[in-house]
C-alpha cells in the first residue's frame, strides 16, 4: 500500500499557485479547487511521462473512480506541490494516488482508477506495451 501522505511515495511533481478565487468563507482552499489541483497534478504527469508514447492527448481514456480525503486546510497566498505516483496496473486499466502539499505538509490525497476504452464502442481495451512500461517507470517503490 502507498502511503499518500508521505512526500517521497511520488514520482512526479507539479506545483500549483493558490488563487484567492479558491478560498472558501473560511479563507481555506475549497474542496472544488483541491480537485482541480489533483487534475492538475494528473495533467502535469501526462505530459511528464505519457505524450511520448500517447502523444498531445489522452483520447480513449476516462477516470472511473476518484476518491478523496481532505486532511488539513490550505491557504492563500502560496503554492501547493500535487505529488502522482502510478499504484497499480491492470489490464486495461490503471490506478493512479496522488497527494497534496503546502509547506511541506499534506492537505489532500487522492486515489484514481483510468480505464483505457475503444471511442467508437465504449468498450474497454488493453494498454498497450509501450504505454504499459511508461506507467511502469512511474511507479512508487511501495506500490503493489
Amino acid at each position: 500500500m502507498t502511503d499518500l501522505t508521505a512526500r517521497d511515495s511520488f514520482a512526479i511533481w507539479t506545483t500549483v499557485s493558490v488563487r484567492y478565487g479558491d478560498l472558501d468563507p473560511n479563507n481555506h482552499v475549497n474542496n472544488g479547487a483541491i480537485n482541480q489541483y489533483f487534475e492538475d497534478g494528473r495533467v502535469g504527469f501526462r505530459l511528464q511521462r505519457l505524450t511520448e508514447v500517447a502523444g498531445d492527448t489522452l483520447s480513449g481514456f476516462a477516470v472511473v473512480k476518484f476518491a478523496a480525503n481532505y486532511l488539513a486546510p490550505a491557504h492563500y497566498p502560496g503554492d501547493v506541490e500535487i505529488g502522482t505516483v502510478v499504484t497499480r496496473i491492470g489490464s486495461s486499466s490503471y490506478g493512479l494516488g496522488q497527494g497534496v502539499f503546502q509547506d511541506g505538509k499534506c492537505v489532500a490525497t487522492a486515489e484514481i482508477v483510468t480505464v483505457q476504452f475503444d471511442p467508437e464502442t465504449s468498450k474497454s481495451v488493453a494498454l498497450a506495451a509501450p504505454f504499459r512500461r511508461a506507467l511502469e517507470a512511474a511507479m512508487g517503490p511501495s506500490a503493489t
